[in-house]
């Protein structure tokens, strides 16, 4: 009996400690709970699983001493638990209650204004009916139009009159003014049934001047949502070396349900679902993939990383699967050494030692000093082994790090790091040469000017977006505080976001140092990006980028952004016009030509960090922006790494009368998605390649080929004088009278 006191004594401590909690954070609020002293039962497989605590809520509530303001605590935690697994019903019934409670009980509410967490369950129940049952190629899609306006409206229009009862008493509730915008919007009556002091003007303009058609979501004719993910990743490239790019995708859960998926391209338009006979379907947790020839076998393998945000529950292991050649897949890790267990989301491939074998760096996350965990650098061994020697090499940081990528940056042949971190600022680490099989680096972010802002950074990458010939540096700022609704509403009025973070494009100068050019390329604003890549949607040869967004609150309803590239010296956002905003959360990215016409689409990874969350996956079709010709190069090395990782491509070329280069790396693009290792570029007008300049990485053999004719799908071999026509055929993805006539994508699936 004295323990039965001590446990509801204890969990009484723990609703009074709840009180003075505000409920702007996911995370926080599981921090709270967890930091109370007696906590739900905890795990690796539960800490982003509402489910797990839903006893405890209900032990809260059968605690006969429980006062009023007690009984409201325990029922608003218990339906946010209940709004994470999708259950918006029951998660509504019991804010109403709390609400109700509040009437008789007025100063005792356990947040301060639990209606906006009602009204954002029937936001959530709205978006559940329509973007959901509902779904088509416009569902969700921002600014919400045509097919995309919901035709069930009861649930939003409840959000609605509850956030105008907000703003009445609190006008300057920015949160809840970009909510009830997007509310009216959903419904189709914005701007024009939006009450004028509430009223975000110009959300539905096309906030380009730039010419960009509308890419079409296809991923559901395609069967390629039949399953809705969580947060994950996303590879595509060629698994099975018919000239074809598939698709693979990951999902963070652990449940039954969240495994990998693996569409194979059926070389017809279509794709099959090969999950389950590949052995992916059974490989859970992964919040990141990427591909990489670990083997030099000519077969792409995958690397699978575990743990990412989960801080102390996230000490797992990464996976590394090694292509059979006959569509299944093998668990090496262990056979390989590449046992660890620190949580990840990121990772980067490359020759660091350019001795022809891939190796692999990876950045950890350290959420506590007491509790390190350095960044790794695995040396391939030659002989499907790795050895970790980061100490050695100079690059064992301790950080928590959230993005890492590798270039030359320096052009002296050696690939260098860039890495991305939550606290402590940005890192670039100088590869200066090799010792013992071991490369040796130096922290240069000081030298390089890369330390004056320390800032939280999430998704990073090395790229020559202005042509130059030296790779420069991109990065997204993360740090908000709360969801990020409100930062879109200061984004929108033009109001400053003190606690908001923008994005940062650092210009390579050609002297190890490198000038941040935001400002002047028209990037110095918040989008917060997660997953995101970079590509060439136009071909017009310069490099632009999408941006899925997004944090776990379920108020964080913020487009995914696409930035156009103009001529290497500012970037315009053309979201709007392109239609490929989804208001769901952005993870893994791939720009890829998946139907061989020549211009690349965009596949995205939408979900978040909790099962309610979880959301159908985007395969953005190119409608092809214009008439730009463009070339696809296949690489295969010999000496160097059999997928060529590191080696460098410059393409110069005669448009309009004038002379130009573009350069590109191979790489599968940003930190958070994978675009495939065969390069697809474009070059404008021009109606040759005067010339090809390849330069591998582990042997510095440079191959030159002359007068190359573009709109053709090359593959070139290290060495070898002459390269191989691929007979490729485009795909019919999008002919008249095909499954683009169709609109909803089949039911989800249980």
């Amino acid at each position: 009996m004295r323990r039965i006191r001590l446990i509801l004594l204890a969990g009484i401590l723990t609703i009074l400690s709840f009180i003075f909690i505000e409920r702007s954070s996911s995370r926080r609020q599981l921090k709270a709970l967890y930091e109370s002293g007696l906590r739900p039962p905890v795990s690796k497989d539960n800490i982003f699983d509402p489910a797990a605590h839903l006893s405890f809520y209900d032990s809260l509530l059968r605690s006969p001493q429980n006062t009023p303001r007690q009984i409201m605590t325990a029922e608003y935690w218990k339906a946010d638990a209940y709004l994470k697994l999708g259950d918006e019903k029951k998660a509504i019934a019991l804010l109403q209650d709390v609400v109700e409670k509040l009437k008789a009980n007025p100063g005792q509410s356990p947040v301060s204004d639990p209606r906006k967490y009602l009204a954002l369950a029937w936001m959530r129940l709205g978006e559940r009916n329509n973007c959901i049952a509902g779904h088509s190629m416009s569902s969700c899609i921002f600014p919400i139009r045509a097919d995309g306006v919901y035709s069930d409206l009861y649930a939003t229009q409840s959000a609605i009159a509850l956030y105008e009862e907000i703003l009445k008493e609190r006008p300057n509730d920015l949160e809840s003014r970009w909510l009830l915008n997007v509310a009216y919007m959903a419904l189709g009556g914005y701007p024009t049934r939006v009450p004028a002091a509430w009223l975000i003007p110009g959300l539905d303009k096309e906030n380009s001047s730039d010419s960009v058609l509308a890419f079409k979501d296809i991923a559901g004719l395609l069967r390629l949502n039949d399953h809705r993910n969580m947060a994950g990743g996303v590879i595509v490239d060629d698994f099975d070396n018919d000239g074809y790019l598939d698709i693979v995708t990951s999902d963070w859960g652990f449940g039954s349900g969240n495994g990998m998926h693996y569409y194979r391209n059926n070389a017809n338009g279509s794709f099959t679902d090969l999950s389950v006979s590949s052995g992916l379907s059974a490989i859970r947790g992964g919040i990141n993939i990427m591909q990489v020839d670990y083997n030099n076998d000519g077969r792409m393998d995958i690397f699978f990383l575990r743990g990412g945000w989960m801080g102390a529950y996230g000490k797992l292991a990464k996976t590394l699967l090694r292509n059979n050649g006959d569509g299944s897949f093998t668990d090496v890790t262990v056979e390989s050494g590449l046992v660890s267990l620190h949580p990840t989301q990121t990772a980067v491939w490359n020759d660091f030692n350019n001795d022809g074998w891939p190796d692999v760096f990876i950045g950890h996350e350290t959420s506590s000093l007491l509790d390190p965990h350095p960044c790794e650098l695995w040396i391939n061994n030659q002989d499907g082994t790795f050895t970790e020697v980061a100490a050695k090499a100079g690059c064992a940081v301790t950080g928590f790090v959230k993005g890492v990528t590798a270039a030359d940056y320096d052009n002296d042949d050696l690939p260098d790091l860039f890495l991305s971190q939550r606290t402590g600022g940005k890192i670039l680490l100088h590869n200066k040469g090799v010792h013992d099989k071991i490369p040796r680096f130096e922290n240069v972010t000081h030298a390089a000017g890369l330390d004056k802002d320390t800032t939280f950074t999430f998704p990073a990458w090395f790229w020559d977006y202005d042509n130059d010939g030296w790779p420069d540096i991109f990065t997204c700022g993360y740090k908000f505080n709360g969801s990020l609704a409100k930062e879109q509403s200061e984004e929108a009025l033009h109001l400053p976001s003190p606690s908001a973070s923008t994005m940062y494009l650092y210009r390579n100068n050609h002297d190890g140092t490198f000038t941040n050019v935001s400002k002047e390329a028209g990037l110095d604003h918040p989008v917060f990006a997660m997953g995101s890549n970079f590509g060439d949607l136009d071909n017009d040869g310069w490099p632009d980028m999408y941006l899925g967004t997004g944090n776990p609150d379920f108020e964080s309803l913020t487009p995914n952004r696409l930035f156009k590239n103009i001529g290497g010296k500012r970037f315009a956002d053309v979201t709007g016009p392109a239609r490929v905003g989804n208001l769901q959360k952005g993870h893994g990215v791939a720009f890829a030509d998946l139907d061989n016409d020549g211009d690349q689409d965009i596949f995205i990874e939408t979900g978040g960090a909790y099962q309610g969350d979880a959301y159908y996956n985007s395969f953005y079709l190119n409608p092809g922006q214009n008439d730009n010709n463009w070339i696809s190069i296949a690489l295969e090395g010999v000496r160097s790494n059999r997928c060529a990782l590191g080696a460098r491509l410059a393409l110069t070329f005669t448009e309009n009368g004038a002379r130009r280069t573009v350069y590109a790396d191979i790489n599968s693009g940003g930190s958070f998605g994978a675009s495939p290792l065969r390069k697809e570029i474009g070059i404008g007008k021009a109606s040759m390649i005067d010339e090809l300049r390849i330069k591998w990485p582990a042997t510095g053999l440079v191959q030159v080929f002359k007068n190359i004719a573009p709109r053709q799908f090359i593959k070139i071999r290290e060495g070898e004088k002459v390269f191989t026509k691929m007979q490729l055929r485009p795909l019919p993805f999008n002919r008249p009278g095909g499954r683009m006539n169709e609109v909803n994508c089949p039911p989800p699936a249980h």
